[in-house]
């Protein structure tokens, strides 16, 4: 098959800042999630070895007391090891963070206490049908319907992504517009601009190659009095503006 006849699966998607700022934020599939809660889980397991041995050696005469207080720190380890991470600035567990990933809300933004909580419950319901008593158990059966459901999700979400409206993304984002200046002609104002009009527009024409297409015409239709257009006509003629004025410095 030719390879102009492939269509090349883009794991991308285009987040728009609250600066207006637009970026690719690539978008992690299942395996490499899964070599991250595997490391996790090594590091949970090598940490409740090492709080049984000292728990032992702590409760010698009292095996129920032992029991008891590690069936409490799995508990913490388990669920509370991924929300406190997850929550966290760097919105990361460690094995994700080895695997340069990290959770973050559909819009972006690092995700709350709230939402860490709820996608870490909710791997209950991922975990389902739960048969790890064999090898192909342990790959697919404990997480059985959280990997078909990444799957078959544009966004390889599992239920508790989907539920807490969160992404599990790589963490270096892509700027969409590649910085380069605006490709317009120069254009004179029609009337006199003050001085902290030019300085605006000014700095309108240097930052409109971070912004995406609707900021941009979103914030030229402000200028609407200035131009006589809207839409794309009036963010064409502003960055005109914009740009005999630079030059003109």
């Amino acid at each position: 098959m030719p390879r102009n006849d492939i269509e090349v699966l883009d794991t991308r998607q285009s987040v728009e800042l609250g600066e207006g700022v637009e970026i690719h934020l690539r978008i992690a599939g299942p395996f490499p999630r899964a070599l991250a809660l595997l490391l996790d889980m090594l590091i949970i397991g090598a940490t409740m070895t090492v709080v049984g041995f000292i728990v032992t050696i702590i409760s010698a005469g009292s095996a129920a007391v032992g029991t008891g207080i590690l069936l409490i720190v799995a508990f913490f380890m388990s669920w509370g090891y991924f929300t406190y991470f997850e929550a966290g600035k760097r919105g990361a567990t460690i094995g994700k963070r080895t695997l340069g990933l990290r959770v973050i809300d559909r819009s972006g933004n690092n995700i709350t206490k709230g939402q860490a909580f709820v996608r870490n419950i909710l791997r209950l319901v991922d975990m389902l049908p739960g048969m790890p008593s064999t090898a192909a158990g342990v790959l697919i059966g404990s997480f059985g319907l959280g990997f078909f459901c990444c799957l078959f999700t544009k966004k390889f979400q599992r239920v508790g992504d989907l539920v807490a409206n969160t992404l599990v993304v790589y963490t270096q984002p892509e700027l969409m517009m590649t910085g380069q200046e605006p490709n317009v002609e120069s254009l004179a104002p029609t009337v006199a601009l003050a001085r902290e009009e030019q300085v605006a527009l000014a700095d309108y024409y240097s930052r409109a190659s971070m912004w995406s297409e609707a900021r941009r015409i979103e914030l030229s239709d402000h200028a609407s009095d200035l131009t006589q257009k809207r839409g794309m006509a009036g963010m064409i003629k502003l960055l005109g503006m914009a740009k005999w004025i630079r030059e003109k410095k």
